[in-house]
């Protein structure tokens, strides 16, 4: 993920600049940016792509590795991997003729960050005439 869209998302490289969910809304900026890492997120065999790279011993894998746990072509598989890159999920580098993934923990790591509450807190309740409207 570029510089650009972690500002997009929030992250300015300060401490505990990101709100979550639960303490503020999202701008449309914001929710742009993520709904892209959502999206990307959103697909059984990119999930699964991306946990993959994640669990890695040594932090990356070759697609070589990655293709044979599916039933899918490996120009596929590289479409998938592609759509992670564009998310700002993984990055890529080229060796010869293999291309090895590698994960963007911060990218991951501020999904986390805007998806958690601060521990110990209850989560918001909803009144009935909040969920109304």
């Amino acid at each position: 993920m570029s510089k650009q869209e972690l500002v997009v998302l929030g992250q300015d490289g300060a401490e505990g600049c990101c709100p979550t969910l639960l303490t503020a809304p999202l701008d449309e900026d914001q929710a742009t940016g993520l709904a892209k890492v959502f999206k990307a997120l959103g697909d059984p065999v990119r999930l699964r792509l991306l946990s993959m790279i994640a669990s890695r011993a040594g932090g990356e894998v070759c697609v070589c590795d990655l293709t044979p746990a599916f039933d899918l072509s490996q120009p596929t598989v590289s479409h998938h991997l592609k759509l992670l890159k564009q998310a700002g999920l993984i990055d890529s580098e080229r060796r010869g003729t293999w291309v090895y993934y590698r994960l963007l923990p911060e990218t991951t790591d501020h999904l986390a960050a805007v998806l958690s509450r601060p521990a110990g807190q209850p989560l918001p309740t909803v009144t009935a005439a909040e969920s109304a409207s």
